[in-house]
């Protein structure tokens, strides 16, 4: 009995010690390059994270301003870019005229001084919209970017033309496989090189119909990236990486980062191999909203030599902090 509890114990602390070595950083090699930077809405008015939801107005309630971009307009993108992003997210929502409008919100209620439905409108009339109008940082008492938005809501198509050469993640913010269609028809015109550095993001109901129409897309869905995160949190241990992280994008919380087999250098590694991005983001509070990688403390967590992708909100902030030696 003895002899039987004692190979036991033999074959446990093979597994626990092989377990160990495959994972461990201590053993992995250093990862090479600087960390891909990406600038959440362009350079963008950021607000405090406690008690949004899906419906908040958070243009209503921004911080006191930094800077005088707007998000998701071209000038905010070209100042993303200029201080050191190598992605800019932004959002579409399609329009009655058949085109694909930059903007956030399902409705033009809470940043502009209209009213209704954004995907119930013209380009023309989005375009016609203040989209300055409703931020303030002082509960209504100034509104600093009044008259300055008018004709600053891009449309799809000129961001792209104004930025061939650039990297863009494209958030699709409905559930309808419809307009996944739409957009993919969209982004098929394109030249393979420009849509080679596109990737869009959002439900998997819209991505179905982006991946219908061009299956070579790169594309992110909530339910792709759980499944994903679930099976090599079971099997990651093995260094096998689920079909579902592969080709892909990744989003993943800094304060869960930790559990992932082989975080930070060898989960990164296994995750290039198969041809999927990681970007990390700030801690997870829970419901649908998440920081980003926003202030200094955030960058100090940043593990010592990480190579994998940044998702910020404040690139003009943090590019130098994090690009500093």
């Amino acid at each position: 009995m003895t002899r039987i509890l004692r190979g036991a114990a033999i074959v446990m602390l093979t597994i626990v010690a092989g377990l160990f070595l495959g994972n461990t950083n201590l053993l992995a090699p250093a990862m090479q390059g600087k960390p891909v930077l990406l600038a959440h809405r362009g350079v963008a008015q950021t607000f405090p994270p406690d008690g949004i939801e899906n419906d908040t107005c958070t243009a209503s309630r921004i911080r006191a301003p930094e800077h005088s971009f707007l998000e998701n307009t071209i000038p905010s993108m070209r100042a993303a870019f200029a201080a050191g992003a190598d992605i800019v997210e932004f959002d579409v929502q399609p329009t009655t005229d058949g085109h694909f409008a930059v903007f956030h919100d399902w409705t033009v209620d809470c940043r502009t001084n209209g009213q209704g439905v954004t995907r119930d409108k013209t380009l023309p009339e989005l375009k016609a919209l203040d989209i300055g109008y409703g931020y303030t940082a002082d509960g209504g008492a100034t509104y600093p970017f009044r008259g300055q938005g008018v004709g600053l809501m891009p449309s799809l198509d000129e961001v792209l033309a104004e930025f061939p050469d650039k990297r863009f993640l494209i958030h699709v913010k409905s559930r309808d496989t419809d307009e996944g269609r739409k957009l993919a028809d969209r982004l098929a015109n394109l030249a393979l090189d420009t849509r080679a550095r596109l990737a869009v993001y959002g439900h998997d109901a819209a991505l179905a119909g982006v991946r219908e129409k061009l299956p070579d897309m790169r594309t992110m869905g909530r339910g792709t990236l759980m499944r994903c995160l679930a099976r090599y949190l079971a099997i990651g241990w093995s260094s096998y990486v689920p079909a579902a992280c592969r080709d892909t994008m990744l989003l993943v919380p800094s304060n869960y980062a930790w559990l992932l087999w082989g975080w930070p250098n060898r989960f990164l590694a296994r995750m290039q191999d198969a041809g999927a991005e990681v970007f990390l983001l700030g801690p997870y509070m829970g419901g649908d909203f998440t920081t980003g990688i926003d202030w200094a403390a955030d960058v100090r967590q940043l593990p010592k030599g990480y190579s994998g992708g940044v998702w910020t909100n404040r690139i003009q902030a943090v590019a130098p902090l994090v690009r500093t030696p």
